[in-house]
């Protein structure tokens, strides 16, 4: 099986589409742009959005959802706002069909015109903040702190799976505040939530940061970001969050009354992570092989095979797996027992291996006479022979080395690509041959900043948090610099 899919080496774009689509994540849609998320990739982001969900309700934050369309008029009121999505909006003009008098199908009625045309979100700042000035008044019904899962469409001529589709599935918080303070308090602490998301779960090492003026999401004082490194040397921002200082609250009028019983403007966040999550694990761990991932976000932790010759052999390995089965689930180890005649072993073995099952159990009759199975890892494709006895304890353990193996390879990777420059011939060599993180002094201006990108196709993806102050020169001008930034290209 592993034939089927494209090296790395020769192809990575093609590689990443193989894996997707090999793997049984996704497939192409008959609407250009958007994606059919198949099972085993939507076990995956319920396996990432349960996780995330969880850490969202402890923190404090409710779920609730707000409507898919968004009359025009709302994106109006934050002029930066509008300026930022007014290229990927999609929009509702008419609300009917009708049969064509001519006989060519349904044709829109043109009666059925929208007194006001319909936005199809991009992100839902505008008509939640709408919402928001009915239900705040007092300091009494602050922080309100709201999260809601929601499809967005965001319209994209060129689109990859998972990474950049017209529609995609994403998590999206919304805030409002009493004081600035707090609401940057709340920001903070929804980075270090995804941060946390990312390395403890998906193995994702990431760089905790904050956007330049340039990258800010539109309408935001301050971005927030986690910025994690592909194994192809580019960056992928695999989270924002956002402080928004009070443009929302001032553009739809959202004021409470104070402690003083004084009107004042809301502070606000708002903070996302998408579907585009799926297309990082995949680029940070899987191989040529197939899928790699980690165990505790895998739809499936172990699989097990059973070799046999007839219904006798049978009968004996079901019972020592069953056993076995009972005592993972116990552990809470999702297991799969494969004891299907569809496909002969060696099939199977592939089958799981490019579906990434971080664990493989083989059991024949020769091992239930000798009380062991052989065990199989994903990650670095070792095999050991381990008694049956203890063997589902072993399992866990196994489980959680895998875990931290996988992280501790992408963050040796990770921290291999962050390479330190001071001119701009150093900077481009890096990024035309050893790729990654490249860290640089820049001038600060917005200028520079574009240059920069029209010139080599780098971006600055973040500036460190706590990042060390250091005097140089920028690499581009030669102007003075107190710190060194993150400059990648990216996805």
């Amino acid at each position: 099986m592993s034939k089927e899919i494209t090296a790395r080496s020769a192809d990575y774009s093609q590689w990443y589409n193989d894996l997707v689509l090999k793997g049984g994540l996704a497939d192409y849609s008959a609407v250009k742009g958007c994606m059919v998320i198949k099972p085993y990739g939507f076990a995956l982001w319920e396996a990432m959005r349960d996780v995330l969900d969880r850490k969202f309700k402890e923190t404090g934050h409710q779920n609730a959802y707000f409507p898919l369309f968004i009359p025009k008029s709302f994106l109006s009121k934050e002029a930066a706002h509008i300026e930022g999505f007014a290229k990927e909006c999609a929009v509702v003009t008419h609300y009917r069909l009708k049969n064509d008098p001519n006989g060519g199908g349904v044709v829109v009625d043109p009666e059925a015109k929208l007194e006001e045309e319909l936005i199809v979100r991009p992100t839902s700042e505008t008509i939640i903040w709408n919402t928001y000035k009915d239900w705040i008044q007092s300091y009494r019904d602050l922080p309100l702190l709201i999260n809601q899962w929601a499809n967005v469409v965001r319209w994209e001529m060129r689109t990859r799976l998972f990474l950049r589709t017209a529609e995609f599935l994403w998590q999206e918080g919304h805030t409002a505040h009493a004081t600035a303070e707090e609401a940057v308090a709340e920001t903070t602490q929804m980075l270090n939530v995804y941060a946390d998301f990312a390395e403890h779960y998906m193995a994702v090492p990431v760089v905790r940061g904050v956007k330049t003026a340039n990258e800010r999401f539109a309408g935001a004082v301050d971005t927030y970001c986690i910025e994690a490194l592909m194994q192809d040397g580019k960056a992928l921002q695999a989270g924002t969050s956002h402080f928004l200082g009070q443009n929302f609250a001032k553009a739809f009028n959202v004021q409470f009354s104070n402690k003083e019983n004084k009107l004042e403007y809301v502070w606000a966040t708002s903070w996302g992570v998408s579907t585009r999550l799926i297309g990082g694990l995949i680029m940070v761990h899987s191989d040529d092989q197939g899928l790699v991932l980690p165990p505790r976000i895998a739809p499936l932790q172990v699989v097990i095979v059973p070799i046999f010759k007839g219904e006798e052999q049978k009968a004996n390995i079901d019972a020592k797996v069953n056993t076995l089965i009972a005592d993972l689930k116990k552990l809470g180890v999702s297991v799969k027992y494969d004891d299907s005649d569809n496909n002969r072993p060696g099939w199977k073995f592939a089958e799981y291996e490019m579906k990434g099952v971080p664990v493989r159990i083989a059991i024949g009759a020769r091992d239930i006479e000798n009380g062991v199975a052989e065990v199989a890892r994903r990650d670095n494709k070792t095999k050991e022979t381990l008694p049956l006895e203890g063997l589902a304890q072993r399992i866990q353990d196994l489980l959680e080395e895998i875990q931290q193996n996988l992280f501790n390879k992408a963050k040796s990777y990770r921290d291999e690509h962050i390479t330190r420059v001071d001119t701009f011939e150093e900077f481009k060599q890096v990024l035309d041959g050893k790729a990654g993180f490249v860290s640089a002094h820049w001038d600060g201006t917005s200028e520079t900043e574009e240059k920069i990108k029209e010139l080599t196709k780098a971006t600055i993806r973040c500036i460190p948090l706590n990042n060390p102050q250091e005097e140089g020169v920028c690499i581009l001008t030669g102007k003075p610099s107190k710190e060194r930034v993150l400059f990648a290209r990216a996805y």
